[in-house]
């Protein structure tokens, strides 16, 4: 062997052992935080709950996934109050997980959005706790099934700069009326 070969190996080698030693700590740091992540996201998604429609328990329903592709799962509120449908859609940048209330008129009681990737100062903006991200979502509460964007004759405004998103979170407020519709 000659000595650039040597150095190949030689640099192949401590190549693979950095790799092997970062693996197994993100391994080790992914066993200690799975727990607390899972109880964090789970936290998150009660309040997200509570806060389109206030209940003490849901009861999750069954319902055909093959027509609603995109919603993840139905729950009745214990009270009769109405529905809380969660589901995870695309946006503009990645996946959107987001409930929706629903009343027992089948109309909007609020959507909460709990997961995004969407661009900040854009799209993030739909679940901002700013005055916008606000004032979005709170456009939602009374729709219909039937909800549809200003620009396409509907009453919700879009998100400026983020059309894609304020398309795709108003389609998931449809849809989430939809199921419930074929459940209730």
């Amino acid at each position: 062997m000659n000595g650039d070969m040597k150095k190949i190996l030689k640099l192949t080698f401590i190549l693979f052992l950095i790799c092997a030693i970062t693996a197994g700590i993100l391994g080790v740091v992914n066993e200690v935080t799975r727990d607390r992540i899972y109880l964090q996201k789970n936290a998150k998604t009660i309040e997200a709950y509570s806060a389109v429609l206030a209940s003490e328990r849901y009861e999750e329903l069954s319902f055909d996934r093959a027509a609603f592709p995109t919603v993840d799962t139905v729950s009745k509120a214990d009270n009769g109050k109405g529905y809380v449908v969660q589901s995870t859609f695309s946006g503009a940048q990645g996946s959107i997980t987001m409930v929706v209330g629903v009343d027992n008129d089948f109309l909007c009681t609020g959507i909460s959005i709990i997961e995004h990737s969407e661009t900040s100062g854009l799209g993030a903006n739909a679940a901002s706790s700013s005055e916008v991200g606000v004032k979005f979502r709170e456009q939602f509460i009374g729709q219909g099934e039937d909800i549809a964007l200003a620009k396409s004759g509907g009453s919700i405004e879009a998100l400026t700069g983020a059309t894609i998103t304020s398309n795709a979170v108003t389609e998931a407020t449809a849809t989430s009326i939809a199921v419930v519709k074929s459940v209730a």
